[in-house]
């Protein structure tokens, strides 16, 4: 029976996982829109490009970093506005921070991108 109870909250969890996904997605955070657009174009184009198993892996990691580091810019945004709902510098610079390392991430799958796909590219331009 506990252990019928325990499944049960871990499936619950699940369920607002995907509800904080769906949140960020239909609440207008552009940036997410703009990551899945980019990851999806990111697997056509490993698709098309007929990459290797490690290209894959390396495409896969890149695509769940950049959006869940999206997400917790984003639940760091909604906090901060919570916690400090006028202006404040301090709180300007946690949101700035925060999309700073998305941008770090984006710009470093950005470069995996290119290292995977501009050597295949240019060999089917030849």
């Amino acid at each position: 029976m506990i252990k019928q109870q325990s499944f049960r909250r871990f499936l619950k969890s699940f369920s607002f996982a995907f509800q904080g996904v769906r949140l960020s997605f239909k609440k207008g955070e552009i940036n997410i829109k703009v990551h899945i657009i980019i990851s999806f174009a990111a697997i056509i184009t490993s698709f098309l490009l007929n990459i290797s198993a490690l290209e894959w892996t390396a495409i896969i990691g890149c695509i769940g970093i950049v959006i869940a580091a999206e997400l917790f810019n984003t639940a760091i945004e909604k906090l901060v506005d919570i916690i400090s709902p006028d202006w404040n510098p301090k709180a300007g610079a946690v949101k700035d921070i925060a999309a700073g390392a998305v941008l770090v991430l984006s710009c470093m799958a950005a470069l995996i991108g290119a290292v995977i796909f501009l050597p295949k590219i240019i060999a089917l331009i030849r």
